[in-house]
């Protein structure tokens, strides 16, 4: 079963666009947008400032008042916290220039859901200038990123922003802009992804049928992250597609424990590892009556099993390394659980009959995937997470060998009947 250099460009580009997406070094970067609304200054202004008469105009934003000490201001958002409760923000408020009475500058200077390391570099500018019937605002973000990702999500956020803003000065409700949340959205988003995705696997109809079939993994895999965030009590959990590099399920609130942490990774590849014995089954049931649809199992089982142990790797970044580095809290262990299942994945490989050549490259690809992306995030929770007593740790760790496992015999079935 050799690696068909469409496989090893796909690999490469997916390694080149995560490391863009979550590693490269941005610096420090400024965001500016402009919108002009058909509305008075005043009017706008006293929805864009804290301390605003209409500074709750945002569903996202619940209370906003004073707090003690002099241009300090006390924010209580929509959002929750790990214990669920609604997050809260304290604001340094400051005047940009003595003579623009319409403009202030803010800070966050504490956050009861991040670190105060999340906002360091973080200062917001915001001005409104104009006529009577004309407004225009003017909004500057300024922060230092580690990877486009972020700065992206930035950029989209103000632009819903300003986009509410103007609904709600022309109808009094903020109204929903979240294009990209929307069901449709993400189904015409995996749709993209399948096409892209065909011609790395040949434009002919086989290769239609494997892109699709690498699709409708991801959704699986997908779903078994958001059942567990389910589990855990998110109220809103949501699945976004990105094409060539699959999808992410998000939750409705930071994790809480540690055995969250490791049990939400570990669903992905687990939930997909119920399929494994059904499609067992179901080849050897129809195997001698429909070769066709047997070969299409197989071949459905090889995808299923391929992308679901890779995602298993205990690199970081990927649902693996989330797991192991719950279940293992020492170096040493940490250590050796990511040799063992290295040299499980590189025996299941030679087994399957990939060239050892080929097998090597591809765990330095991932390895140095894993060095790109491994630098110190700020994203970081401000109460550390519960941590998961011994018991967890080893009913979750026999849980992520089982689904290596699993998904491991998968592949060996399926390539032995396809390609042996």
């Amino acid at each position: 079963m050799p690696l068909s250099p469409s496989s090893i460009l796909l690999l490469a580009l997916n390694v080149g666009i995560l490391w863009l997406l979550m590693a490269a070094p941005l610096g420090r970067r400024s965001i500016v947008m402009r919108r002009t609304f058909n509305a008075a200054p005043e009017q706008v202004w006293a929805m864009v400032h804290p301390l605003g008469e209409h500074a709750t105009w945002s569903p996202k934003i619940l209370d906003s008042r004073a707090g003690e000490g002099d241009g300090c201001v006390l924010q209580t958002m929509s959002h929750h916290d790990r214990r669920g409760e609604p997050i809260r923000r304290k604001l340094a408020i400051e005047s940009v220039h003595p003579g623009e009475k319409l403009a202030f500058a803010s800070r966050v200077i504490e956050d009861s859901a991040l670190d105060p390391v999340f906002w360091s570099h973080y200062s917001e500018k915001r001005s409104v200038r104009g006529a009577t019937d004309k407004a225009e605002l003017t909004v500057e973000v300024v922060d230092r990123y580690r990877g486009l990702a972020f700065f992206l999500y930035r950029v989209i956020m103000l632009r819903r922003e300003m986009r509410e803003i103007e609904t709600w000065l022309r109808t009094g409700e903020a109204g929903q802009s979240g294009v990209m949340e929307r069901p449709l959205t993400q189904v015409a988003l995996a749709i993209l992804s399948t096409l892209l995705l065909w011609p790395f696997f040949g434009l002919k109809g086989h290769g239609l049928i494997l892109s699709t079939i690498l699709t409708v993994t991801i959704v699986l895999h997908e779903f078994g992250h958001m059942a567990a965030y389910r589990a855990f009590g998110h109220q809103r959990v949501r699945m976004i597609f990105i094409p060539l590099l699959g999808g992410v399920a998000v939750g409705g609130r930071p994790y809480n424990s540690k055995m969250e942490v490791a049990v939400c990774a570990l669903m992905g590849a687990g939930f997909s590892a119920f399929l494994v014995p059904i499609g067992v089954a179901a080849h050897g049931a129809i195997s001698g009556s429909d070769p066709v649809a047997a070969d299409f199992i197989l071949l459905f089982m090889l995808v299923l099993g391929a992308f679901n142990m890779l995602n298993l790797l205990p690199m970081s970044r990927f649902d693996g390394g989330q797991v192991i580095r719950q279940v293992f809290p020492t170096r040493d262990g940490l250590m050796g659980a990511t040799f063992l299942v290295t040299a499980a994945v590189v025996w299941i490989g030679w087994r399957i009959g990939i060239p050892l050549q080929a097998l090597y490259g591809g765990l330095a690809v991932m390895l140095a995937l894993s060095f790109l992306t491994q630098g110190k995030s700020n994203v970081k929770s401000r109460h550390e997470l519960d941590e998961m007593a011994p018991a967890e740790r080893m009913l979750v760790g026999f849980g992520y060998y089982a689904a290596l496992g699993i998904h491991g015999h998968a592949l060996i079935f399926a390539s032995d009947r396809l390609f042996g």
